[in-house]
């Protein structure tokens, strides 16, 4: 039996009789893209999941084709001259969100389709405890692609998961790796076929919320706790970065190169 806590939003998140939270990203029609009332949702659902004693772990996944393809472009570029104030405020909600899943006193478990891309999706990839990927998803981190530097704790998070040399080529030549090169390089933690993908997600969930629950919150605690406070410090220098950078000629050609599905002409400037 399922109890819906968050129905009918861009966001949605559900807990059934044995403490699994399903919390799903629900704006489909956008590959589940980033804009301000998507984080301002996601946001009240990590707060939610915060707030409910019968959570045991939650399972985060993606509503369509894609687990999250990253930042919204299309609303970015729209914005124009006020895009840096439009991504403070977006970079401090998806700030405090990872922030949320980090802290959350039980495992979360990602379970990646399709894409997982940008400070979004490849944020919150990083950001979770374990990782379960359908064989042909495909990660991408894609900041420096659109003119901007990584979120989402990325700069920190990614080079432990993956060795500093690893991060960097990651970050700075932006290759769409496979399920099976990022469980190769650590960035995930297991691979499944895509039609299993679902129900093996579902059953590690269900298996880590019949655990000791205090226990596994405690182990989890004490794993994040040894890089948590370098991830907040550097949260807000990702901000500020991120902010700073959107209003270069170079971030508006990116933004402006992938709606119209082009090569970037970058400049330098």
């Amino acid at each position: 039996m399922t109890e819906k806590l968050i129905s009918d939003a861009l966001v949605l998140l559900d807990l059934d009789s044995g403490g699994v939270g399903h919390l799903r990203l629900n704006r489909p029609e956008a590959s589940n893209g980033m804009n301000v009332p998507f984080l301002r949702a996601l946001h009240d659902a990590v707060m939610a999941a915060h707030g409910e004693p019968r959570l045991r772990a939650l399972l985060l996944t993606g509503e369509g084709p894609n687990f999250c393809a990253g930042g919204d472009v299309k609303t970015f570029a729209s914005k124009g001259d006020g895009l840096p104030d439009y991504l403070r405020e977006a970079t401090a909600w998806l700030q405090t969100c990872v922030q949320g899943l980090l802290a959350l006193q039980v495992p979360v478990i990602a379970s990646v389709h399709g894409y997982a891309a940008g400070g979004g999706g490849f944020g919150l990839v990083c950001a979770s405890d374990i990782v379960v990927a359908g064989e042909s998803a495909k990660f991408l981190s894609g900041a420096t692609k659109v003119g901007m530097a990584p979120d989402a704790g990325v700069s920190v998070t990614l080079p432990l998961l993956v060795g500093l040399r690893k991060a960097l080529d990651i970050i700075l030549t932006n290759p769409v790796l496979t399920a099976a090169e990022a469980l190769d390089i650590g960035l995930i933690t297991r691979v499944v076929p895509d039609e299993e993908l679902a129900a093996q997600s579902l059953a590690l969930a269900q298996s880590l919320a019949a655990g000791a629950t205090r226990a596994l919150g405690a182990a989890k605690r004490l794993v994040w706790s040894g890089l948590g406070a370098r991830v907040e410090a550097q949260l807000p220098e990702e901000a500020r970065t991120v902010a700073e950078l959107s209003g270069t000629a170079d971030a508006l050609e990116g933004l402006a190169a992938v709606i119209e599905r082009r090569a970037p002409a970058f400049r330098g400037r």
